[in-house]
């Protein structure tokens, strides 16, 4: 098989929402229809000026973007090498980068005249983005989280609640993000006229992981403006955490064909790769298929979904964005990991030297 993009990393999917082996839509045939549906609508909503500009005028306005470029001085002189700089989406309106994607999945929804609106959520910001979205617009919002994740996110639902969105909790399987996607799918199969699917994530059929990567690309975009700004050149390396991949492939993407550039991903390893108990896909999986598209999944030896697992409830997924599949096969992109216990000690290395308090 040729490389699906001899000169270019960025100009994929093909027209079947492959990235090499990865992707494409592997969906029942009552979903088929609205796959179809959605792949023309997005399709026209972006080669429509009036769209875009829209987009534009929100997330300037609302949503409060450019988010700032910040130097992490303190953290800069405390590693003693490398000058940080921290792309600040915790700044965004709902506090992360989820917000630029519901945004624009939002827009859709409405253009296509599809007043009710479900969404799947883990740690619980996507699922704050889509309520917000959907009060701001007038539509009904329903959010699919697993009952693990309703415990240990509260204050989230709490917020889901208060901007009018209906909070469905799911008792099935491991009780988390996985399980989430999974009833939002059969709502979406029962509710087929009226109801539009906001994924969170760069996962899913095709056309979802390259509109969300389209609509999260704002986040690279803006990176390189500022970075050629603050330093006059690109950076010598981007950083970002995975767990479908949105943020990181939002920051990826407009860097890919800039091959001095570094690029490095990092996965949740949870209690350590080699104790079972971790939600890094690449480092400890093989490829599969899960909600509707092949990429890395964690699988026993039978092809049975593993269980993910990960201190924070946004990450303990267990698969991860076909895009980053091909991009870990092509080289393009290096995946490494961190355990929980590296991650919380970066928690409080960042929160007491830069007074930011990151999210885990």
């Amino acid at each position: 098989m040729t490389l699906q993009q001899p000169n270019s990393f960025r100009t994929g999917p093909d027209e079947r929402g492959h990235f090499g082996l990865y992707g494409g839509r592997f969906v029942a045939e009552t979903l088929m229809p609205l796959i179809l549906e959605l792949e023309q609508a997005y399709a026209e909503a972006k080669n429509d000026p009036l769209f875009r500009q829209q987009m534009d005028g929100y997330l300037k306005d609302y949503v409060g973007r450019p988010s700032p470029l910040y130097f992490a001085e303190r953290l800069s002189g405390h590693l003693r090498g490398a000058k940080v700089y921290f792309k600040r989406e915790d700044l965004n309106h709902t506090g992360a980068h989820k917000v630029n994607n519901v945004l624009g999945q939002i827009l859709l929804a409405r253009r296509m005249g599809k007043p009710r609106v479900i969404a799947e959520t883990g740690a619980g910001m996507h699922g704050v983005a889509t309520a917000t979205m959907c009060a701001k617009f007038g539509l009904e919002c329903i959010v699919y989280m697993g009952v693990v994740d309703v415990e240990r996110q509260k204050p989230n639902v709490l917020r889901m609640r208060a901007l009018g969105a209906e909070v469905r909790p799911v008792e099935s399987g491991s009780k988390t993000l996985k399980d989430a996607m999974n009833e939002a799918l059969r709502d979406w199969v029962t509710n087929v006229a009226n109801t539009f699917y906001c994924i969170g994530t760069v996962a899913g059929p095709h056309p979802y992981p390259m509109m969300v990567r389209d609509f999260q690309s704002v986040i690279g975009n803006e990176t390189r403006e500022q970075m050629l700004a603050a330093e006059g050149r690109l950076p010598d390396s981007l950083i970002a955490c995975i767990g479908g991949g949105s943020n990181a492939m939002g920051l990826f993407h407009p860097f890919l064909d800039d091959t001095q550039v570094e690029i490095y991903g990092v996965e949740a390893a949870g209690h350590g790769l080699a104790s079972g108990l971790h939600a890094a896909s690449i480092a400890g999986g093989r490829p599969g298929v899960l909600h509707g598209n092949r990429t890395y999944l964690l699988m026993d030896e039978d092809g049975q979904i593993n269980e993910a697992h990960s201190i924070s409830a946004g990450l303990d997924y267990p698969g991860i964005g076909p895009e980053h599949a091909w991009l870990n096969d092509i080289k393009r992109v290096k995946y490494l990991s961190a355990t929980d216990e590296e991650a919380l000690a970066a928690f409080q290395l960042c929160s007491r030297l830069e007074g930011i308090i990151p999210a885990l």
